[in-house]
């Protein structure tokens, strides 16, 4: 399978499904076997619940592929809106 960005074929979908699919029903499968003390207590409790800013960094090996594959941009912003590249 080709990793780098392609228009993604209808009989890919279809495999891409399939493959979904199993690894959720397994995923499935292995998440039942495990036993848990309190299996209705999921809640985590913190000291605090926000995480402390940070400054943020750019991996330039990721960013030059989004920016790519980015359909509207002008400069170095993209103009996107949400659900824009959902199609």
């Amino acid at each position: 399978m080709d990793f780098l960005w392609h228009k993604v074929s209808e009989k890919e979908k279809e495999e891409i499904k399939k493959q979904a699919k199993q690894i959720m029903d397994s995923f499935e499968k292995e998440l039942k076997k495990v036993k848990s003390e309190k299996s209705d207590d999921f809640l985590v409790r913190r000291k605090s619940q926000l995480r402390e800013e940070t400054e943020a960094r750019c991996d330039p090996a990721f960013r030059q592929p989004f920016f790519d594959n980015a359909p509207r941009k002008e400069g170095d912003f993209i103009k996107a809106e949400k659900g824009g590249w959902k199609k």
